[in-house]
C-alpha cells in the first residue's frame, strides 16, 4: 500500500494556488521512495481525451511522447462514441499512435468512464484531458485512487484567471469554472496530482484553427484586419507539441507532485505583430485597422482573443520542471499557412458580418 500523508496537509491544499509547502514536498520526496503503485499498473499510462476543441490535438502527441520518449504502455480512452472519428485531424492520424503501440478505447464518455475501463487493470499514471467539472471527473478519480497512481494530471485552462494583472502566474486569483471545480476535488482526495492550464494552442494535427485562421481569411481575401485597441496587447500562442511535453514532464518527476502549472510558450506577440507576422507568411499586406470594442454590440468570436492583454507566466515550469519551448509562431507560420491553403480554407465562401459592423461604425 501506498504510504499517504496526503490527508495530513489537506489544509495547504485548499489554497489559491493548490501548491504544497517546503515542507509538504519534502516529505512526499522522502517517502515516494518506498511507495508501488498497484501491480499490473506500473508504466502503463491512460489518457482520457475530448472528442476535439481547443485541447483536441493535444491526447495525440501526448501519447506519442509517452510511449516512445517516456517508454510507457499508453491507453487513450477516448469520447465521441464507439466507433472511431475520422474526416478530421487529429483523428485521421490515429493510425501513428497504433503504430507506436498506443491502444485506443473509444466510448461515449457522457455515459459513464467506468464501464470501458473495467477491464483495463490499474494504471500508474492518468492524464485527464476530458473532464469539465467535478461529477464528471469523480469517477475516473476514484478509480485512480485505487490504483494508487504516481500522478493524477489533469490538463485544466488558464481561461479561469481573473486576468487583473499580466502575465498571469499560477497564484493568480481565479474565477469559479468547472475545471477550477475539479482542480479543488483533486486536492481534497489524497492522491498525487499535478495541474496545468494551457491557454491559445495550435500546432500541427490541430482540432481547431481558429485563432490563427481568423487572420489567414481576411489577409487572403484582402481585407482589413478589425483589432480591439491599440493592438499593443500581448497574448501568448503555444504550439500543442510544447504542450505535450510539459504535460509528459511529471513522468519520474516528484518535483511535479501537488502544483498546478501554467503551460504556454514563454515568447509573447502582440496582436499587431501577429497581424505582421501573418501578412509575412501569406505575402500580401492588407490595413490594420483599431476600434474600441465597447462603442460596438459584437457577435461572440468576432475577435479570437480576449480585449485586453491576457497571456501567462511558465516561469514555474522553466524553473521547477526545466520546461524549454521548442517553437514560436514565427517559425510554425511558413508550415500552418500551407495547411491552410491546402485545405482550401483561402478560396471558402465566408461571410464578415462583424467585421463590416465595425467598419460602418467607424465612418
Amino acid at each position: 500500500m501506498r504510504v499517504n500523508i496526503f490527508h495530513l496537509v489537506g489544509a495547504l491544499l485548499l489554497a489559491p494556488a493548490l501548491s504544497w509547502s517546503p515542507a509538504a514536498r519534502a516529505s512526499f520526496q522522502r517517502r515516494s521512495t518506498v511507495t508501488s503503485v498497484v501491480a499490473g499498473g506500473e508504466s502503463r499510462a491512460l489518457i482520457i481525451q475530448n472528442k476535439g476543441g481547443g485541447h483536441g490535438e493535444l491526447g495525440f502527441h501526448l501519447a506519442l511522447q509517452l510511449a516512445k520518449d517516456k517508454g510507457l504502455k499508453v491507453t487513450v480512452l477516448h469520447d465521441g462514441g464507439a466507433a472511431p472519428k475520422t474526416g478530421k485531424e487529429p483523428w485521421d492520424s490515429y493510425g501513428e499512435l497504433e503504430a507506436a503501440g498506443v491502444e485506443m478505447v473509444w466510448a461515449d464518455l457522457g455515459a459513464g468512464t467506468a464501464e470501458p475501463l473495467k477491464d483495463k487493470g490499474a494504471f500508474e499514471f492518468v492524464f485527464d484531458n476530458w473532464a469539465k467539472d467535478a461529477e464528471g471527473a469523480s469517477p475516473v478519480v476514484s478509480l485512480a485512487k485505487d490504483w494508487d497512481v504516481s500522478n493524477y494530471v489533469f490538463v485544466s485552462s488558464a481561461g479561469m484567471y481573473k486576468g487583473a494583472s499580466q502575465p498571469m502566474v499560477e497564484g493568480d486569483d481565479v474565477k469559479a469554472t468547472g475545471q477550477r471545480a475539479v482542480e479543488e476535488l483533486l486536492a481534497t482526495e489524497g492522491l498525487p496530482f499535478s495541474v496545468f492550464r494551457p491557454q491559445y494552442i495550435y500546432g500541427p494535427k490541430t482540432n481547431k484553427r481558429d485563432y490563427i485562421d481568423w487572420f489567414f481569411h481576411r489577409i487572403t481575401r484582402g481585407l482589413p484586419l478589425p483589432i480591439p485597441n491599440g493592438g499593443d496587447q500581448v497574448v501568448s500562442l503555444t504550439n500543442a507539441v510544447d504542450v505535450a511535453s510539459l504535460l509528459s514532464s511529471v513522468v519520474g518527476n516528484p518535483k511535479a507532485v501537488g502544483e498546478i502549472f501554467n503551460c504556454g510558450t514563454d515568447a509573447e506577440v502582440s496582436y499587431d505583430e501577429v497581424c505582421a507576422l501573418c501578412m509575412k507568411v501569406c505575402g500580401r499586406t492588407v490595413p490594420i485597422e483599431h476600434y474600441d470594442p465597447k462603442d460596438f454590440d459584437l457577435e461572440k468570436g468576432a475577435f479570437p482573443f480576449r480585449n485586453t492583454a491576457f497571456y501567462v507566466s511558465v516561469n514555474k515550469a522553466k524553473d521547477l520542471l526545466g520546461f524549454k519551448p521548442q517553437f514560436s509562431l514565427e517559425s510554425d507560420l511558413p508550415w500552418y499557412y500551407e495547411q491552410y491553403v491546402a485545405a482550401g480554407l483561402d478560396k471558402k465562401d465566408m461571410e464578415f458580418k462583424a467585421d463590416e459592423q465595425i467598419f460602418k461604425g467607424k465612418n
